[in-house]
This record gives C-alpha cells, structure tokens and sequence, in this order.
C-alpha cells in the first residue's frame, strides 16, 4: 500500500489511513491515523509514540532501498 500523501497527490484527494502496530517495549496496541497532507492522530489512549522520519542521503545510498539501509 503506497502511503496517503503519495495516494493523494496522485489522485489529487484527501485521503487518511490508520495504521495499527504496537508499542515494542510494552506490547500495547497503537492506532495513527495519518492524511495525505502528513498530519497524524494518535488515537489509542495514553498512547505517546515517538515518530519520526529518517533522513537518507540518496546520493550515498548504496543499499537497494531505505527498508535496506535500516
């Protein structure tokens, strides 16, 4: 599934998507929603996930992709 603001972009909408994961460390169910203009909602109560975005130097990536190079 392509991500909501590449989904968005290419059928020039606003879409949202929830993602369902789980904390690591503790095992709790989280649920983020997120729209194709990147604003998130952490919807899961008492829920403080920490979310961030990688920054890859494509220039220099020598691995096949950035899931790769992680």
């Amino acid at each position: 599934m392509a991500t909501p603001f590449v989904q968005g972009k290419l059928r020039d909408e606003h879409l949202t998507v929830l993602l369902e994961t789980e904390c690591a460390h503790c095992g709790q169910t989280i649920e983020i929603e997120v729209d194709s203009s990147l604003n998130y909602r952490v919807l899961s109560d008492g829920a403080e996930p920490l979310i961030f975005t990688p920054m890859v130097d494509f220039a220099t990536l020598e691995d096949p992709s950035i899931i790769d190079a992680f």
